[in-house]
């Protein structure tokens, strides 16, 4: 079995020193279809909507203490496990509702998670999704991606100890657009949405078997998490969505 990542298995909140932290491998990037903006506002609200439906039955009629508690919260959003693991079954799936990140005025922390993550980033009108790495983002060529190149560049992470420093790699999820993103175990990501219009539905292929390696009590997204950093940085870190790099080629 792998060696276990976390130091305590259901802490919720732990950090690594993002100082020392490389990068395993590279997130891989591919940029799906734009929709018309009706289009991709239907389908966004419609699954946001499931998001915030659990939230309110949640509120209602709580989750028992000790059962599977399938509405969570997590940094860049609310949480719906739209499908559980079971026996013989080991992934997971979730839907989250994005934060707009200027209502809380709160970026997401860059993180990594215990276990990897295949997610589907969709966006609607007047909306965008800054992914960003320590690692450059690999974006793949798509045959059905007519949007153009995708907005990259480069900054500094904030609030890294002196006199270290740390480059972020950033690509920009666009308006009315599906994105997936493939995340290796340990490759650190954050995800921060400018807008009120933005889903994620993500895929954790070995939800079961991550969750037993590490001795975690649950299925706990914020458990599986390990951040990069111990406190949240202001919305003015995550909101520039252009740089001095050029952007992200696609081959159409």
């Amino acid at each position: 079995m792998a060696a276990k990542m976390k130091h305590s298995p259901d802490h919720e909140d732990e950090s690594y020193d993002v100082v020392q932290h490389q990068d395993p491998g590279q997130n891989c990037l591919t940029p799906v279809i734009q929709l018309p903006a009706d289009a991709a506002l239907a389908v966004v609200s419609a699954l946001t909507g499931m998001v915030r439906e659990a939230h309110r039955q949640e509120r209602t009629d709580p989750t028992p203490p000790g059962a599977l508690k399938r509405a969570q919260e997590f940094e860049e959003g609310d949480v719906f496990m739209i499908e559980p693991p079971f026996e013989g079954f080991v992934s997971g799936r979730y839907l989250m509702d994005f934060y707009d990140v200027r209502d809380r005025n709160i970026c997401s922390r860059m993180h990594i998670h215990t276990g990897s993550r295949f997610v589907r980033m969709m966006t609607g009108p007047d909306t965008t999704i800054r992914v960003s790495s320590l690692a450059p983002v690999d974006v793949h060529p798509s045959p059905t991606w007519s949007g153009g190149p995708l907005e990259a560049f480069t900054d500094l992470l904030p609030d890294v100890p002196a006199p270290h420093v740390r480059q972020r790699h950033n690509v920009i999820v666009p308006p009315n657009s599906w994105v997936d993103m493939q995340v290796p175990c340990g490759v650190s990501h954050q995800f921060n949405a400018v807008g009120p219009n933005a889903v994620v539905d993500s895929v954790h292929p070995e939800e079961s078997l991550e969750t037993l390696r590490e001795g975690m009590s649950g299925y706990k997204m914020m458990a599986q998490t390990i951040f990069l950093a111990k406190e949240r940085n202001a919305a003015l870190t995550c909101l520039e969505t252009r740089g001095a790099s050029v952007s992200a080629g696609i081959a159409n």
